[in-house]
């Protein structure tokens, strides 16, 4: 059995029946499920049982496989600030899905984050799509299904992996060093999110959730003098910024090995691709505000509106109690599409300050009358 498919009986059943050499593998395959819930681990072990078919040491192969060093398989993220760009295609599949493998009997291409492709990367991609030589499975993965272009998508045999359960996912940060309500609340408040449930439990997640429920809490009691929403902001900054630095000290690593002209343009490529990193990563952290902001005031609307048992923040719920006291329910959920408005608009590319400044602004008048 594949590993990682214990909780994911529909995956099982479309994988393990099309593995070689009784199952007969699909050209392309799309892995939809929530970050978190396996499918970039399902997406490694499967290309190494392709890759390892016939091999004279299969288990060679598929620890080669593993440890992302087998010449046969591609593995392409998004290097956009906030999509696939045709570069990350066109070259590293489109071109090179052509070429017979290097050692195996087949080639394996996983592609993260397909519903990232614009139009222009996913028309490169789909006649490889639609016809591929024989020796090539392509793998997308998403969390966002409905995001794919209908195009791709319909030509991809589609896997799901489920979500899983607040239960696991406390039994995971347990692991990682998160016990009690602290781990039920992260849990609770990554939305079946697995990913998402570590990053809040450790390392910059703590003071995260502390600034969001900050600048939620600022805009309940209209306590905005003090910009409280310049915390959330302050820290988006600094993990582009750390994100940035990553980048430009991989890439000046790399560069004293080439030669003159190769450094030049490794340098320029670098330094484009450190600023998608410094914009990605600033305006992910602004979102997971934006998104922990949103989820506070959910969670006093339930409180209001009496229903404590569905609230997230389970380790916070005096505080919740506190802010819920004479709130209009209706409100409070205005409210929280407010936020939901302005996480929208903020892919659009607006003034990320002046949006927040005027969420705050928006949310304090329409909740100050208790």
């Amino acid at each position: 059995m594949l590993a990682g498919l214990d909780r994911h009986p529909h995956a099982r059943a479309v994988l393990e029946g099309g593995l070689p050499p009784a199952g007969s593998p699909s050209h392309a395959y799309l892995f939809h499920g929530p970050a978190g819930a396996g499918k970039r681990d399902v997406a490694r072990a499967f290309a190494a049982e392709l890759l390892a078919e016939g091999a004279a040491d299969p288990g060679a192969v598929r620890g080669r496989v593993l440890r992302g060093s087998h010449p046969d398989l591609t593995w392409v993220t998004p290097s956009g600030a906030a999509e696939m760009l045709v570069s990350d295609i066109d070259e590293p599949v489109v071109a090179a899905v052509s070429h017979t493998p290097f050692e195996s009997t087949r080639r394996v291409f996983v592609i993260e984050r397909a519903d990232t492709m614009n139009d222009r990367a996913a028309n490169k991609l789909l006649k490889t799509l639609e016809e591929p030589p024989s020796f090539a499975h392509l793998i997308l993965l998403t969390a966002r299904p409905s995001e794919v272009l209908p195009t791709i998508y319909s030509r991809c045999q589609v896997v799901r992996f489920d979500a899983p359960s607040a239960e696991q996912l406390e039994e995971r940060l347990g692991r990682h060093g998160a016990i009690g309500d602290q781990a039920r609340a992260c849990a609770l408040l990554a939305l079946g999110d697995g990913e998402r449930a570590v990053a809040l439990a450790t390392g910059e997640g703590p003071s995260l959730r502390a600034a969001a429920e900050a600048f939620a809490r600022a805009m309940l009691s209209g306590a905005l003098a003090g910009e409280p929403w310049s915390d959330v902001l302050a820290r988006a900054k600094r993990l582009g910024d750390a994100a940035g630095t990553e980048i430009e000290q991989r890439v000046a690593a790399d560069a004293e090995v080439l030669p003159e002209k190769e450094r030049r343009r490794a340098q320029r490529e670098g330094a484009d691709a450190a600023k998608r990193a410094i914009r990605r990563a600033r305006t992910g952290a602004i979102d997971e505000g934006l998104r922990l902001t949103g989820l506070w005031l959910r969670d006093v609307s339930c409180v209001a509106d009496g229903a404590e048992p569905l609230v997230y923040a389970v380790d916070r719920i005096d505080a919740l109690r506190e802010d819920a006291a004479g709130r209009d329910v209706h409100r409070l959920r205005e409210a929280v599409a407010l936020v939901d408005e302005t996480r929208a608009a903020l892919t659009l590319n607006v003034g990320e300050e002046l949006a927040v400044e005027a969420l705050s602004g928006r949310v304090a008048r329409l909740v100050a009358t208790r």
